[in-house]
């Protein structure tokens, strides 16, 4: 088909000159997306694929969704583009909705256009409101690429042709309190950590680990950052991660299902380190532009009407459903996750399934490193998708 065959060809010139680390994620093939329904994705071939992607955790109501649609259209015919000196109403409307489902102490928010920028945001302002500069981060964290959120992005193999990077980081063991006592001190701005570790293998925060952590910040004058970018807004079957911990966090990092895919971030903070912030602390051209704010304010509403909820009992369908079906095979090492976000970590490599899956089930999944083989399905996903998944799933690995 022409329309493929100049696509791929146009990507293939653009990605000769952008630096694209094949094997992270890898290119399938020559596949082109031109449309999506639903949980699925469409190519330029016709050819349906149910998406347990989420096109890597944005999607959350998948494609084509009515409510997202329309926000889009109205909101592009009346103003896409407003500076952030003038107020704009949109603008205002989406700030509201945010501030009113995070917690009540978290009243200020700065907003972006991806979880790195958010990151970065959340770094700058830590380090403003404590005046220190030591970062506190986990092992096997991803946060990540621009340089501010890939000096707190552990795995080598993202950071090392880039340093040196921020200086004064220090990487503890997640889950293991043991670590804390002796890395947070009184040069300490932030200790910045995901509730679960997606990217690092859907590795899923211990209670007692994240009190500490809290607890270590409070005694010592260091903020907490969570990293909610792709725990946020339903993912785990709460509104945010941290909620299934009580944890009351000084910063939080959003984006991903922010606008229901459109691109956006923001930094949710407390009054206390608005109270270090100064005109032109941090900016953004394009960050709270009334286009994603529009988004936002859809996909806030539809999160708000059952939604959240809902995928909470999906997650549950997914994980016992896979635990029934592939639990006991010998290259199946555990089954982890929370609500919709779950992965099946294997004893090989992950990667040749993933392309099986695509290529002979027409269902896309993701890699969380080497072994793990991640799912992140909208959260509209329905009963008979989650079953086509699992039974897709069960195909592809032995036996």
């Amino acid at each position: 088909m022409v329309l493929k065959e100049q696509t791929a060809k146009t990507e293939h010139a653009v990605h000769s000159t952008q630096l694209y680390e094949s094997g992270v994620v890898p290119r399938r093939g020559e596949t082109v997306m031109v449309a999506g329904e639903g949980c699925w994705m469409i190519d330029s071939e016709g050819r349906r694929y149910l998406d347990m992607t989420s096109s890597q955790g944005v999607a959350m109501l998948g494609y084509d969704h009515p409510a997202l649609t329309a926000a889009l259209q109205q909101q592009a015919s009346r103003l896409h583009a407003c500076p952030n000196f003038f107020h704009n109403d949109m603008r205002g409307a989406f700030l509201q909705e945010l501030i009113a489902v995070t917690p009540p102490h978290m009243t200020r928010a700065f907003l972006a256009n991806s979880g790195a920028e958010a990151i970065d945001g959340a770094i700058k302002f830590a380090r403003l409101a404590t005046r220190r500069t030591g970062i506190v981060a986990a092992r096997n964290s991803f946060h990540g690429r621009t340089v501010g959120a890939l000096s707190v992005t552990w795995n080598p193999k993202y950071r090392r042709k880039f340093e040196p990077l921020l200086p004064d980081v220090d990487f503890i063991h997640f889950n293991s309190s043991d670590g804390l006592d002796g890395a947070v001190s009184d040069r300490t701005a932030a200790v910045v950590l995901e509730v679960i570790q997606a990217e690092g293998g859907v590795h899923v925060g211990d209670a007692d680990f994240l009190a500490a952590a809290q607890r270590v910040c409070r005694e010592r004058g260091a903020l907490l950052v969570v990293d909610e970018v792709q725990t946020g807004f339903g993912r785990t079957g709460r509104w945010f991660g941290f909620e299934h911990y009580n944890l009351e966090p000084d910063i939080i990092a959003l984006a991903k299902g922010l606008g229901g895919g459109f691109p956006m971030g923001a930094v949710v903070y407390s009054d206390t380190v608005q109270e270090s912030l100064f005109s032109g602390a941090h900016g953004s051209t394009f960050g709270g532009n009334p286009l994603a704010c529009a988004a936002g304010v859809a996909a806030l509403g539809v999160y708000r009407d059952g939604l959240i909820e809902q995928a909470e009992r999906a997650g549950c369908r997914l994980r016992e459903a896979l635990e029934a079906a592939i639990g006991g095979r010998k290259v199946v090492r555990e089954i982890r996750g929370r609500g919709l976000i779950i992965g099946v970590d294997l004893r090989t490599k992950a990667v040749p399934f993933l392309k099986t899956l695509m290529e002979e089930h027409g269902v896309l999944a993701l890699p969380a490193g080497s072994t793990v083989l991640r799912l992140l399905p909208p959260l509209i996903i329905r009963d008979d998708e989650i079953d086509l998944a699992v039974e897709a799933i069960a195909s592809t690995l032995p036996a």
